[in-house]
């Protein structure tokens, strides 16, 4: 088995693990595992539009991914977790704004997803959080 390789970005990356301790991915053989990459920039600073923090995430996803040797393209699990308009249903929007996303990065593929509702993400003012797993074609 290959030793767990774990990785860091610059900038916001830098600072997540300064305070909290973490790292961003770890990569085992071909397999890629990131933790839940928010729509934060550098400074951990979020957009007001909720679509601009998506799709910041996926930026982040994709820089993550590419530091441990992978993309978009490769991702077969994804996990998103989103503070709902209502505490009944997390939303059209959301949804609508992660399948265009999608379709944009994946290339064609389509990797299996769970979609969460939850109370509280782990800054404040995030609204949105993605987590993926990824099989690097090397």
């Amino acid at each position: 088995m290959s030793e767990p390789q774990f990785f860091v970005t610059p900038g916001a990356g830098e600072k997540l693990h300064a305070l909290l301790g973490y790292s961003q991915a770890v990569r085992i053989g071909d397999r890629v595992e990131i933790s839940g990459q928010g729509g934060w920039n550098d400074d951990i600073e979020f957009p007001e539009d909720l679509e601009e923090e998506i799709v910041q995430a996926f930026d982040n996803v994709e820089r993550v991914l590419a530091a441990a040797g992978a993309g978009w393209p490769d991702v077969v699990s994804v996990d998103s977790y989103h503070l709902p308009d209502d505490p009944a249903y997390i939303g059209e929007r959301p949804g609508r704004i992660m399948a265009e996303q999608f379709r944009k990065r994946m290339d064609g593929r389509e990797p299996i997803w769970t979609e969460l509702g939850v109370a509280a993400l782990g800054a404040p003012g995030m609204r949105v959080e993605i987590r993926v797993t990824a099989i690097a074609r090397d």
